[in-house]
């Protein structure tokens, strides 16, 4: 009964995941998870974790996997933060870093991650949403502005487009007073990470997942990449939240997720390749496809609705997304796949259209 609820529960609008069907035979391209599965050597490091040791804690702090993470970007361990997936990262990030109602408030791209909104409705965030350009790419000139933080994702979702490092230092250099949060859960399909530039400014925190080009979705694990003060005031929130954030088992995959660089290379080109051959046949077919440089694209039809073409493909079998949103209505975002999901993908619509 809502009676029980605690009253601003009531006005919550959680945010919506995208579906996750239980049934066989469903070419799955609605929740850009990667077609291409773990590193083997992740399968061997759960199950030898998988012993008596799970009847302990695990480390609270989680110092194995940091530093692996650490020595990856050049950085030190007490620079980097870990959580259950990016969500929580982030959540933890618009609690403790985000929440600056004083300054102003907090900045993000009208076309964005929708758990943005809802983490302010969450924490009490006022927060303004920035119009993304025509073409729909990001302006830093328009976040010029006073702020309680600015996030934006890099490679943006849903569009997949990127902003180049110099834009964001450009940003960097104009805002000093305020955090800047690059989301970057799709860097690795196509950009260069902004993990470079965190020694040169101190206001800038980075969030990544290994849920995406690291196939660890069902894991759980993600991280944030700043200075030793941005850390430190994440980890104040995690120690009153929840003081053991990952399992034996999480931080063992990830490991060795890390650890094994020619498998990440591999399925990441796979997904580049296949990615730009996808937008090669979407646009013979008459699609405008935004330029990516994710796991997805997102394309809009000239002449054919985007809802009746989700709903037409969907009959076949095939799942997309499709966002009834301002300026988006008329887009599907479709998840790269294999080769031979993608091809399914490509002889549909060419026999619906």
């Amino acid at each position: 009964m809502s009676s029980y609820w605690s009253d601003f529960v009531k006005d919550l609008e959680p945010y919506s995941p995208g579906e996750q069907p239980q049934i066989s035979n469903i070419t799955k391209l609605n929740t850009n998870e990667n077609p291409y599965g773990p590193s083997p050597s992740v399968i061997k490091a759960i199950t030898a974790a998988a012993d008596d040791r799970l009847r302990l804690y695990p480390p609270p702090e989680s110092e194995d996997l940091k530093q692996k993470i650490a020595d990856n970007f050049n950085l030190i361990a007490s620079q980097v933060f870990v959580g259950n997936g990016s969500d929580e990262v982030l959540a933890h990030v618009f609690n403790g870093l985000l929440n600056h109602g004083q300054k102003g408030p907090l900045l993000f791209p009208d076309i964005s991650y929708s758990f943005y909104p809802v983490f302010c409705q969450l924490y009490a965030i006022d927060y303004k949403k920035i119009p993304l350009e025509k073409d729909f790419s990001i302006n830093v000139e328009n976040y010029q502005q006073p702020n309680g933080g600015i996030i934006f994702p890099n490679p943006n979702a849903p569009t997949g487009m990127l902003l180049g490092l110099e834009r964001i230092e450009q940003l960097l250099e104009k805002n000093t007073d305020s955090v800047v949060v690059v989301d970057e859960a799709y860097i690795d399909f196509g950009g260069q990470t902004a993990a470079a530039l965190i020694n040169q400014y101190e206001n800038l925190l980075v969030v990544q997942t290994m849920s995406k080009s690291r196939s660890l979705a069902g894991m759980r694990v993600g991280y944030a990449l700043g200075s030793q003060h941005l850390i430190e005031g994440l980890n104040r929130i995690k120690n009153s939240f929840n003081s053991y954030p990952l399992g034996h088992l999480q931080v063992a995959a990830a490991v060795a997720a890390f650890d094994d660089k020619a498998h990440f290379e591999d399925s990441r080109q796979k997904v580049i390749s296949e990615r730009e051959r996808v937008t090669s046949q979407l646009e013979t077919m008459n699609f405008d496809v935004l330029p990516s440089t994710a796991n997805f694209v997102l394309a809009r039809h000239r002449q054919k609705s985007a809802e009746d073409l989700a709903l037409l493909l969907r009959e076949q079998g095939i799942i997309v997304r499709h966002f009834s949103k301002p300026r988006i209505d008329q887009y599907l975002r479709v998840t790269i796949g294999t080769e031979h999901q993608n091809n399914l993908l490509i002889d549909n619509l060419q026999k619906i259209l």
